[in-house]
Protein backbone atom coordinates (compact mmCIF):
# COMPACT_ATOMS: atom_id res chain seq x y z
CA UNK A 1 0.00 0.00 0.00
CA UNK A 2 1.72 3.51 -0.69
CA UNK A 3 2.26 5.68 2.12
CA UNK A 4 0.10 8.11 3.67
CA UNK A 5 -0.01 11.66 2.14
CA UNK A 6 2.08 13.58 4.58
CA UNK A 7 0.05 16.08 6.75
CA UNK A 8 2.87 18.59 6.42
CA UNK A 9 2.04 18.66 2.39
CA UNK A 10 -1.37 20.55 3.52
CA UNK A 11 -0.70 22.18 6.80
CA UNK A 12 2.89 23.38 6.08
CA UNK A 13 2.28 27.12 5.82
CA UNK A 14 -0.69 27.25 7.83
CA UNK A 15 -1.99 25.24 10.89
CA UNK A 16 -5.88 25.91 10.91
CA UNK A 17 -8.45 27.71 9.19
CA UNK A 18 -8.50 31.31 10.32
CA UNK A 19 -10.03 34.63 9.41
CA UNK A 20 -8.08 38.17 10.03
CA UNK A 21 -9.79 41.40 9.44
CA UNK A 22 -6.39 43.01 8.04
CA UNK A 23 -8.03 46.12 8.00
CA UNK A 24 -11.54 48.19 8.23
CA UNK A 25 -14.03 45.73 6.45
CA UNK A 26 -11.08 43.30 4.90
CA UNK A 27 -10.10 39.62 5.75
CA UNK A 28 -7.78 37.10 5.23
CA UNK A 29 -8.65 33.57 4.69
CA UNK A 30 -5.70 30.84 5.86
CA UNK A 31 -6.01 27.47 5.39
CA UNK A 32 -3.25 26.35 3.32
CA UNK A 33 -3.75 28.74 0.36
CA UNK A 34 -4.82 32.29 1.51
CA UNK A 35 -7.95 33.93 0.00
CA UNK A 36 -8.10 38.01 0.72
CA UNK A 37 -11.72 39.02 1.29
CA UNK A 38 -12.68 42.88 0.38
CA UNK A 39 -15.94 43.83 1.88
CA UNK A 40 -17.34 47.07 -0.28
CA UNK A 41 -20.72 48.49 -1.30
CA UNK A 42 -20.97 46.61 -4.01
CA UNK A 43 -20.66 43.29 -2.92
CA UNK A 44 -17.36 41.23 -2.05
CA UNK A 45 -13.92 41.08 -4.18
CA UNK A 46 -12.09 37.99 -3.66
CA UNK A 47 -8.29 37.15 -4.23
CA UNK A 48 -8.16 33.72 -5.19
CA UNK A 49 -10.44 31.13 -3.69
CA UNK A 50 -8.41 28.53 -1.58
CA UNK A 51 -7.76 24.54 -1.57
CA UNK A 52 -10.77 22.16 -2.08
CA UNK A 53 -10.12 20.81 0.48
CA UNK A 54 -10.30 23.94 2.84
CA UNK A 55 -12.61 26.22 0.72
CA UNK A 56 -15.31 25.28 1.88
CA UNK A 57 -14.59 25.72 5.41
CA UNK A 58 -12.77 28.81 4.60
CA UNK A 59 -16.13 30.38 3.04
CA UNK A 60 -17.87 29.07 6.63
CA UNK A 61 -15.61 31.12 8.46
CA UNK A 62 -15.77 34.41 6.33
CA UNK A 63 -19.36 34.60 6.14
CA UNK A 64 -19.32 35.26 10.31
CA UNK A 65 -17.72 38.42 9.65
CA UNK A 66 -20.14 39.56 6.39
CA UNK A 67 -22.98 38.01 4.17
CA UNK A 68 -22.23 39.92 1.23
CA UNK A 69 -22.44 38.69 -1.98
CA UNK A 70 -19.45 38.32 -4.09
CA UNK A 71 -18.98 40.98 -7.21
CA UNK A 72 -15.85 40.21 -8.56
CA UNK A 73 -13.40 37.60 -8.37
CA UNK A 74 -9.52 37.77 -8.95
CA UNK A 75 -7.68 34.83 -9.72
CA UNK A 76 -3.61 35.28 -8.84
CA UNK A 77 -2.95 32.72 -11.37
CA UNK A 78 -4.29 28.97 -12.76
CA UNK A 79 -3.49 26.50 -9.89
CA UNK A 80 -5.54 24.51 -8.22
CA UNK A 81 -5.39 25.81 -4.72
CA UNK A 82 -6.06 29.43 -6.17
CA UNK A 83 -8.68 29.06 -9.14
CA UNK A 84 -11.02 25.91 -8.58
CA UNK A 85 -13.34 27.08 -6.13
CA UNK A 86 -15.30 30.17 -6.39
CA UNK A 87 -18.39 28.19 -5.50
CA UNK A 88 -17.69 27.93 -1.55
CA UNK A 89 -17.95 31.73 -1.29
CA UNK A 90 -20.76 32.36 -3.50
CA UNK A 91 -24.10 33.20 -1.58
CA UNK A 92 -27.32 31.70 -2.80
CA UNK A 93 -29.33 33.32 -5.51
CA UNK A 94 -26.91 35.66 -5.95
CA UNK A 95 -25.54 36.39 -9.76
CA UNK A 96 -22.60 35.07 -10.99
CA UNK A 97 -19.69 37.74 -10.45
CA UNK A 98 -17.07 39.11 -12.59
CA UNK A 99 -13.67 37.09 -12.98
CA UNK A 100 -10.21 38.41 -13.36
CA UNK A 101 -7.61 36.79 -14.54
CA UNK A 102 -4.54 37.39 -16.83
CA UNK A 103 -5.01 36.30 -20.41
CA UNK A 104 -2.75 33.73 -20.49
CA UNK A 105 -4.40 31.61 -17.97
CA UNK A 106 -6.87 29.72 -20.68
CA UNK A 107 -4.16 28.35 -21.73
CA UNK A 108 -2.75 26.84 -18.60
CA UNK A 109 -6.21 25.37 -18.15
CA UNK A 110 -5.78 23.93 -21.69
CA UNK A 111 -2.82 22.14 -20.92
CA UNK A 112 -4.58 20.86 -17.92
CA UNK A 113 -7.33 19.03 -19.59
CA UNK A 114 -4.26 17.64 -22.12
CA UNK A 115 -2.38 16.47 -19.40
CA UNK A 116 -4.79 14.92 -16.99
CA UNK A 117 -2.90 11.44 -16.61
CA UNK A 118 0.27 13.70 -16.11
CA UNK A 119 -0.84 15.68 -13.27
CA UNK A 120 -2.07 12.81 -11.47
CA UNK A 121 1.15 11.01 -11.32
CA UNK A 122 3.13 14.07 -10.40
CA UNK A 123 1.13 15.35 -7.76
CA UNK A 124 0.81 12.03 -6.40
CA UNK A 125 4.59 12.07 -5.36
CA UNK A 126 4.93 15.81 -4.93
CA UNK A 127 2.59 14.94 -2.13
CA UNK A 128 4.40 11.51 -1.22
CA UNK A 129 1.82 9.21 -2.67
CA UNK A 130 2.26 6.85 -6.07
CA UNK A 131 -0.73 6.78 -8.62
CA UNK A 132 -1.97 3.89 -6.67
CA UNK A 133 -2.92 6.10 -4.39
CA UNK A 134 -4.09 9.48 -6.00
CA UNK A 135 -7.27 9.50 -3.79
CA UNK A 136 -5.61 9.95 -0.71
CA UNK A 137 -4.83 13.50 -2.22
CA UNK A 138 -8.49 13.88 -1.44
CA UNK A 139 -10.51 16.15 -4.12
CA UNK A 140 -6.97 18.44 -4.35
CA UNK A 141 -6.08 15.55 -7.11
CA UNK A 142 -9.11 14.28 -8.65
CA UNK A 143 -8.80 14.48 -12.45
CA UNK A 144 -11.98 16.76 -12.45
CA UNK A 145 -10.08 19.19 -11.24
CA UNK A 146 -7.03 19.01 -13.69
CA UNK A 147 -8.93 21.27 -16.41
CA UNK A 148 -10.82 24.37 -16.42
CA UNK A 149 -12.85 25.57 -12.99
CA UNK A 150 -16.28 25.46 -12.72
CA UNK A 151 -16.18 29.63 -12.82
CA UNK A 152 -13.79 30.53 -15.75
CA UNK A 153 -12.26 34.04 -16.56
CA UNK A 154 -14.71 36.33 -17.47
CA UNK A 155 -12.28 39.33 -17.66
CA UNK A 156 -8.79 38.57 -18.77
CA UNK A 157 -6.50 41.33 -18.20
CA UNK A 158 -3.32 42.15 -20.37
CA UNK A 159 0.16 43.16 -17.97
CA UNK A 160 -1.92 45.92 -15.55
CA UNK A 161 -5.71 46.49 -15.36
CA UNK A 162 -7.25 49.00 -13.04
CA UNK A 163 -10.79 47.97 -11.58
CA UNK A 164 -13.29 50.31 -9.21
CA UNK A 165 -15.81 48.32 -7.03
CA UNK A 166 -18.21 50.30 -4.67
CA UNK A 167 -15.34 52.86 -2.33
CA UNK A 168 -12.07 50.88 -3.79
CA UNK A 169 -9.42 50.72 -6.76
CA UNK A 170 -7.73 47.63 -7.29
CA UNK A 171 -4.80 47.74 -9.41
CA UNK A 172 -3.26 44.46 -11.16
CA UNK A 173 -0.24 43.82 -12.26
CA UNK A 174 0.92 40.84 -13.88
CA UNK A 175 4.56 39.22 -13.63
CA UNK A 176 5.83 35.48 -14.53
CA UNK A 177 7.04 33.68 -11.36
CA UNK A 178 5.36 30.62 -10.53
CA UNK A 179 3.68 30.95 -13.49
CA UNK A 180 3.78 32.61 -16.39
CA UNK A 181 -0.13 33.54 -15.79
CA UNK A 182 0.54 35.70 -12.13
CA UNK A 183 -1.05 38.90 -11.29
CA UNK A 184 -0.44 40.63 -7.91
CA UNK A 185 -2.82 43.36 -6.61
CA UNK A 186 -2.71 46.58 -4.73
CA UNK A 187 -5.70 48.66 -2.92
CA UNK A 188 -4.58 51.99 -2.75
CA UNK A 189 -7.23 52.77 -0.33
CA UNK A 190 -6.61 50.16 2.10
CA UNK A 191 -2.73 49.46 2.01
CA UNK A 192 -3.12 46.42 1.07
CA UNK A 193 -1.15 44.36 -1.63
CA UNK A 194 -1.77 40.63 -1.95
CA UNK A 195 0.67 38.95 -3.58
CA UNK A 196 -0.20 35.66 -4.60
CA UNK A 197 1.75 33.28 -4.54
CA UNK A 198 4.62 35.70 -4.87
CA UNK A 199 4.94 35.02 -1.13
CA UNK A 200 4.18 32.06 0.32
CA UNK A 201 5.75 31.96 3.99
CA UNK A 202 9.13 29.80 3.48
CA UNK A 203 11.62 30.23 0.36
CA UNK A 204 9.98 30.52 -3.01
CA UNK A 205 8.96 27.82 -4.82
CA UNK A 206 10.53 28.98 -7.96
CA UNK A 207 12.14 25.23 -8.57
CA UNK A 208 9.65 22.67 -8.37
CA UNK A 209 11.26 19.52 -10.52
CA UNK A 210 8.09 18.15 -11.82
CA UNK A 211 6.68 21.32 -13.33
CA UNK A 212 6.55 24.07 -15.81
CA UNK A 213 9.22 26.65 -16.13
CA UNK A 214 9.24 29.11 -13.38
CA UNK A 215 10.82 32.37 -13.57
CA UNK A 216 12.96 33.33 -10.54
CA UNK A 217 14.43 36.62 -12.19
CA UNK A 218 11.27 37.91 -12.93
CA UNK A 219 9.71 37.19 -9.63
CA UNK A 220 12.39 38.81 -8.04
CA UNK A 221 11.71 41.99 -9.79
CA UNK A 222 8.20 41.61 -8.83
CA UNK A 223 8.79 41.36 -5.33
CA UNK A 224 10.58 44.90 -5.83
CA UNK A 225 8.37 46.11 -7.43
CA UNK A 226 5.71 45.72 -4.65
CA UNK A 227 8.07 46.67 -2.19
CA UNK A 228 8.28 50.18 -3.67
CA UNK A 229 4.75 50.50 -3.30
CA UNK A 230 5.19 50.90 0.51
CA UNK A 231 1.71 49.29 1.53
CA UNK A 232 1.54 48.33 5.39
CA UNK A 233 -0.44 45.03 4.83
CA UNK A 234 0.80 42.65 2.81
CA UNK A 235 -1.50 39.18 2.10
CA UNK A 236 0.54 36.17 0.55
CA UNK A 237 -0.92 32.79 -0.92
CA UNK A 238 0.54 30.83 2.05
CA UNK A 239 1.07 32.11 5.50
CA UNK A 240 0.41 34.48 7.41
CA UNK A 241 -0.61 38.09 6.75
CA UNK A 242 1.80 40.88 7.70
CA UNK A 243 -0.61 43.88 9.07
CA UNK A 244 0.03 47.45 9.70
CA UNK A 245 4.06 47.45 9.72
CA UNK A 246 4.86 48.61 6.41
CA UNK A 247 8.58 48.29 7.41
CA UNK A 248 8.68 44.71 7.92
CA UNK A 249 6.04 44.30 4.01
CA UNK A 250 9.25 45.72 2.57
CA UNK A 251 11.84 43.81 4.13
CA UNK A 252 10.10 40.71 3.46
CA UNK A 253 9.75 41.15 -0.70
CA UNK A 254 13.35 42.91 -0.51
CA UNK A 255 14.68 39.89 1.27
CA UNK A 256 13.05 37.19 -1.01
CA UNK A 257 14.30 39.47 -4.34
CA UNK A 258 17.70 39.36 -2.91
CA UNK A 259 17.27 35.08 -2.25
CA UNK A 260 16.26 34.68 -6.13
CA UNK A 261 18.89 37.26 -7.64
CA UNK A 262 21.47 35.41 -5.96
CA UNK A 263 20.91 32.09 -7.02
CA UNK A 264 19.88 33.50 -10.51
CA UNK A 265 23.20 35.39 -11.01
CA UNK A 266 25.41 32.92 -10.07
CA UNK A 267 24.19 30.22 -11.76
CA UNK A 268 24.71 32.64 -14.98
CA UNK A 269 28.11 33.05 -14.11
CA UNK A 270 28.89 29.08 -13.90
CA UNK A 271 26.91 28.68 -16.98
CA UNK A 272 28.78 31.91 -18.65
CA UNK A 273 32.08 30.07 -18.00
CA UNK A 274 32.24 27.66 -20.80
CA UNK A 275 28.43 26.34 -20.54
CA UNK A 276 29.78 23.10 -19.02
CA UNK A 277 26.91 19.98 -18.18
CA UNK A 278 24.25 21.29 -16.23
CA UNK A 279 25.00 19.28 -13.27
CA UNK A 280 28.08 20.54 -12.57
CA UNK A 281 26.73 23.82 -12.88
CA UNK A 282 24.34 22.75 -9.90
CA UNK A 283 27.04 21.51 -7.73
CA UNK A 284 29.96 24.62 -8.21
CA UNK A 285 26.76 27.52 -7.69
CA UNK A 286 27.03 28.25 -3.71
CA UNK A 287 23.30 28.76 -2.83
CA UNK A 288 22.46 31.35 -0.37
CA UNK A 289 21.64 30.16 3.62
CA UNK A 290 19.51 32.98 5.12
CA UNK A 291 18.46 32.86 8.41
CA UNK A 292 15.01 34.61 7.55
CA UNK A 293 12.34 32.18 8.39
CA UNK A 294 10.47 32.68 5.61
CA UNK A 295 13.03 32.00 3.05
CA UNK A 296 13.90 28.19 4.35
CA UNK A 297 13.69 25.73 2.03
CA UNK A 298 10.86 23.79 3.55
CA UNK A 299 8.30 23.16 0.26
CA UNK A 300 11.27 23.64 -2.78
CA UNK A 301 15.12 23.59 -2.99
CA UNK A 302 17.62 26.04 -4.22
CA UNK A 303 19.36 23.45 -6.30
CA UNK A 304 16.09 23.20 -7.86
CA UNK A 305 16.04 26.90 -8.97
CA UNK A 306 19.10 26.65 -10.11
CA UNK A 307 17.81 23.88 -12.40
CA UNK A 308 14.93 26.10 -13.62
CA UNK A 309 17.44 28.99 -14.54
CA UNK A 310 19.38 26.35 -16.46
CA UNK A 311 16.37 24.90 -17.91
CA UNK A 312 15.56 28.44 -19.44
CA UNK A 313 18.98 29.68 -20.65
CA UNK A 314 20.77 26.82 -21.35
CA UNK A 315 18.00 24.46 -23.24
CA UNK A 316 17.07 20.53 -22.52
CA UNK A 317 20.64 19.07 -23.01
CA UNK A 318 22.83 18.30 -19.80
CA UNK A 319 25.80 18.98 -21.67
CA UNK A 320 26.86 15.60 -21.23
CA UNK A 321 27.69 13.97 -24.71
CA UNK A 322 26.34 10.31 -24.20
CA UNK A 323 23.09 11.92 -22.69
CA UNK A 324 22.52 13.82 -26.35
CA UNK A 325 21.17 10.80 -27.70
CA UNK A 326 21.15 8.51 -24.98
CA UNK A 327 20.70 4.76 -24.69
CA UNK A 328 18.01 2.75 -23.27
CA UNK A 329 17.95 3.34 -19.49
CA UNK A 330 17.29 -0.60 -19.30
CA UNK A 331 19.84 -1.47 -21.70
CA UNK A 332 22.36 1.03 -20.00
CA UNK A 333 21.22 -0.65 -16.76
CA UNK A 334 21.57 -4.19 -17.77
CA UNK A 335 25.12 -3.40 -19.09
CA UNK A 336 26.28 -1.90 -15.92
CA UNK A 337 24.55 -4.52 -13.77
CA UNK A 338 26.54 -7.02 -16.10
CA UNK A 339 29.94 -4.95 -15.07
CA UNK A 340 28.80 -5.23 -11.55
CA UNK A 341 28.58 -9.46 -12.01
CA UNK A 342 24.16 -9.39 -10.92
CA UNK A 343 21.62 -6.81 -9.63
CA UNK A 344 22.55 -8.15 -5.79
CA UNK A 345 26.21 -7.20 -5.95
CA UNK A 346 25.16 -3.28 -7.55
CA UNK A 347 22.38 -2.77 -4.90
CA UNK A 348 24.43 -4.60 -2.49
CA UNK A 349 27.70 -1.63 -3.07
CA UNK A 350 24.72 0.82 -3.23
CA UNK A 351 23.61 -0.25 0.42
CA UNK A 352 27.41 -0.40 1.83
CA UNK A 353 27.65 3.35 -0.13
CA UNK A 354 24.10 4.66 1.48
CA UNK A 355 25.36 3.27 5.02
CA UNK A 356 28.65 5.62 4.87
CA UNK A 357 26.91 8.40 3.97
CA UNK A 358 27.12 8.99 0.11
CA UNK A 359 23.57 8.77 -0.51
CA UNK A 360 23.76 10.86 -4.05
CA UNK A 361 25.50 8.08 -5.82
CA UNK A 362 23.77 5.13 -3.96
CA UNK A 363 20.35 6.25 -5.39
CA UNK A 364 22.35 6.13 -9.22
CA UNK A 365 23.31 2.33 -8.56
CA UNK A 366 19.98 1.59 -6.65
CA UNK A 367 17.87 2.59 -10.07
CA UNK A 368 20.33 0.46 -12.07
CA UNK A 369 19.70 -2.28 -10.23
CA UNK A 370 15.52 -1.96 -10.28
CA UNK A 371 15.78 -0.78 -13.62
CA UNK A 372 17.72 -4.17 -14.58
CA UNK A 373 15.86 -6.93 -12.32
CA UNK A 374 12.27 -5.18 -11.41
CA UNK A 375 10.91 -8.35 -9.93
CA UNK A 376 14.08 -9.26 -7.40
CA UNK A 377 12.50 -8.85 -3.99
CA UNK A 378 15.23 -8.65 -2.38
CA UNK A 379 17.01 -5.67 -5.35
CA UNK A 380 13.09 -4.21 -4.61
CA UNK A 381 13.71 -4.02 -0.99
CA UNK A 382 17.04 -2.82 -0.84
CA UNK A 383 16.53 -0.05 -2.86
CA UNK A 384 12.89 0.91 -1.28
CA UNK A 385 15.25 1.27 2.26
CA UNK A 386 17.82 3.12 0.16
CA UNK A 387 15.35 6.01 -0.63
CA UNK A 388 13.09 6.11 2.84
CA UNK A 389 16.63 6.94 4.03
CA UNK A 390 17.30 9.53 1.85
CA UNK A 391 14.07 10.82 2.13
CA UNK A 392 14.10 11.03 5.94
CA UNK A 393 17.74 13.04 5.11
CA UNK A 394 15.74 15.73 2.92
CA UNK A 395 14.59 19.26 4.90
CA UNK A 396 12.26 20.29 1.79
CA UNK A 397 9.47 18.78 1.31
CA UNK A 398 8.93 18.42 -2.40
CA UNK A 399 12.50 15.82 -2.36
CA UNK A 400 11.55 14.19 0.78
CA UNK A 401 8.27 13.00 -0.83
CA UNK A 402 9.62 11.92 -4.46
CA UNK A 403 12.11 10.01 -2.60
CA UNK A 404 9.31 8.35 -0.15
CA UNK A 405 7.37 7.81 -3.79
CA UNK A 406 10.15 6.20 -5.32
CA UNK A 407 10.84 4.03 -2.34
CA UNK A 408 6.91 2.42 -2.80
CA UNK A 409 7.62 2.10 -6.67
CA UNK A 410 10.69 0.05 -5.83
CA UNK A 411 8.62 -1.83 -3.25
CA UNK A 412 6.19 -1.98 -6.16
CA UNK A 413 8.93 -3.45 -8.18
CA UNK A 414 8.23 -0.25 -10.97
CA UNK A 415 9.94 2.75 -12.09
CA UNK A 416 8.29 6.16 -12.11
CA UNK A 417 6.30 5.54 -15.15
Amino acid sequence: MPRSIDPFAIDMFVDDIAITEVTDRTYYCSGFSGVTAFETSEGLVLIDTGLSATSAEMAEALRKYTDAPVHTAIYTHGHLDHAFNLGDFLVNGQESPDVIAHRTMPDRFDRYEQTVGHNDAINSRQFGGTPAGIDELDDMAESSQFGWPEYPPTTLSDDDLTIHVGDITLELHHARGETDDHTWVNCPERDIICSGDFVIGVAPNAGNPQKAQRYPWDWAEALREMAAVEAETLCPGHGEPIVNDSEEVQHRLLTGADYLETIVDRTLDALNNGSPPHVDIVKEVELPDPEEPWLQEAYDDGEFIVRNVLRYYGGWWSGRPSELKPAPREELAEEIVALAGNAETLVGRAEDLAANGDSHIACHLADYALEAAPDNEDVQSAVADIYEHRAEAESDLMSKNIFSSASEYANEGRRFR
